[in-house]
């Protein structure tokens, strides 16, 4: 009779600590290049983990110690770039290891990011996100986020971004 295999350690998300930003850039970068989500000019600002850090708060999801995704919440300043208000909460560069997909990793980040902004008193949360990236926009519909089309955008020429709002 063969034992049953044990559970695999649950996903964890905290805040992330400098320790973490190599990890943290090493993933976004990678994600995002060997997916094709990101032009070669674009890769030298998803390292900037430190000033991400500057300007969100950052958080990691972790499988044991294992750092399997990352998030930057946005809850004041400029670097939401899809806010309208101080009443508008945002995320950016929501990234999960290949490896870890599956085992909900990134919706708890982006629930952990919706918590944070209901407890700072933000009243919706919106993100840009290009329209490739699918599985995230089904992920984004399963939480009850909508389309705003009318605030879609382009940070530069020939990238086009679709943003989405959930209000809290």
């Amino acid at each position: 009779m063969a034992l049953p295999s044990p559970a695999p350690p649950p996903v964890t998300v905290e805040d992330a600590v400098l320790a973490d930003f190599p990890a943290i850039a090493a993933l976004t970068v990678g994600v995002y290049r060997d997916e094709g989500l990101a032009s070669d000019a674009y890769l030298p600002q998803l390292a900037d983990v430190e000033g991400r850090a500057g300007r969100s708060q950052l958080l990691v999801a972790r499988v044991g110690r294992h750092l399997v995704g990352a998030v930057a919440l946005v809850l004041e300043g400029d670097f939401g770039e899809t806010t309208e208000s101080e009443d508008e909460a945002a995320f950016r560069m929501l990234v999960v290891d290949p490896g870890a997909r599956g085992r909900g990793v990134g919706e708890l980040l982006v629930t952990e990011c919706l918590a944070r902004a209901r407890a700072a008193g933000k009243r919706r949360v919106v993100l840009s996100t290009d329209p490739v990236m699918t599985a995230a926009h089904r992920l984004y519909a399963r939480l009850g986020f909508t389309r705003l089309p009318g605030r879609d955008w382009a940070p530069q020429p020939g990238i086009d971004l679709l943003v989405y709002a959930l209000d809290l």
